[in-house]
């Protein structure tokens, strides 16, 4: 499972980060995300030690989500030492999500 990411740990978990992190920005209302969630959870588990996974509930987390400009959703943010080296807005295929953390690295 993706690691739930709030607006308390994001620094600690994504921006501090050793490893590349891939970010989901979704909302429990929206039906895209819904798509999309399954498949970070897989990417969290056949990544699991070599990136960070996790997902960040727009409705209740607001901050960052405004710090990178997210404006639809879902958004998927790849980090890499803190800062922002790819995005995908929208439903993708897993092996897009998969081909930018494997870009990270």
């Amino acid at each position: 499972m993706a690691l739930e990411i709030t607006d308390a740990n994001f620094e600690e978990i994504v921006l501090k980060s050793d490893k590349p992190v891939l970010v989901d920005f979704w909302a429990a209302w929206c039906g895209p995300c819904r798509m999309v969630g399954p498949i970070v959870d897989e990417i969290s588990t056949e990544y699991d030690g070599k990136a960070v996974v996790g997902k960040v509930d727009v409705d209740a987390n607001q901050e960052f989500a405004a710090k990178y400009g997210v404006r639809n959703i879902p958004t998927v943010l790849v980090f890499k030492n803190g800062e922002v080296v790819d995005k995908q807005v929208g439903v993708a295929p897993k092996n897009v999500y998969t081909g930018k953390i494997d870009a990270a690295m």
